[in-house]
């Protein structure tokens, strides 16, 4: 429960103060960072360790939405999501090339068993996936509203997330290792 607080409160918080505010992304900006950070404390707190994608993620955050305020235009925030998936991919394609074993490996091993051919498949898929889905953050910040927009961050990027994660499945059962 705290996970799922942690993870989607502080979204919680901006959709609240987005529509309550009559869809004014400057009122809502500054409670989904200040809940975010919140969210990153708690987590530290219970864990003593804040985990590299969350972290990532609220220092961007805070980053593109100080942006957005200070500068008054929301591209920053529009950005923000393309920016964050370019970035995963980047690091992927390096772990890919300058690493001993692929990045997917070093943050997921623990929890998935797979031989090293299904993490090389992974690993591609997930970079082309996080390079898809900068492209169609942009495209969609670029031709629609913001309202469309905002709801596609939340209802549409993160489905799309799920739906893939869930595609992956295969994989993880094809290149299974067996404990014994």
């Amino acid at each position: 429960m705290i996970k799922f607080v942690t993870d989607f409160g502080p979204l919680l918080v901006f959709f609240g103060f987005y529509y309550n505010s009559g869809k004014d992304l400057k009122v809502a900006i500054p409670p989904f960072i200040v809940a975010t950070i919140i969210a990153l404390l708690v987590v530290w707190y219970l864990e003593k360790k804040i985990p590299m994608i969350p972290l990532v993620g609220g220092v961007l955050i805070t980053f593109f939405g100080a942006l957005t305020i200070y500068f008054d235009n929301p591209i920053f925030i529009y950005i923000k999501p393309t920016v964050v998936n370019i970035l995963f991919g980047i690091v992927l394609i390096f772990g890919k090339y300058f690493s001993r074993e692929p990045l997917l490996k070093k943050f997921l091993g623990k929890s998935i068993l797979i031989r090293d051919e299904g993490w090389q498949i992974l690993t591609n898929r997930w970079i082309f996936f996080f390079f898809g889905l900068a492209l169609l953050n942009e495209v969609v910040w670029r031709t629609q509203s913001e309202e469309f927009w905002v709801n596609f961050k939340v209802w549409g990027l993160l489905p799309i997330t799920f739906v893939f994660t869930a595609f992956q499945l295969g994989i993880l059962n094809r290149y299974k290792i067996d404990e014994k």
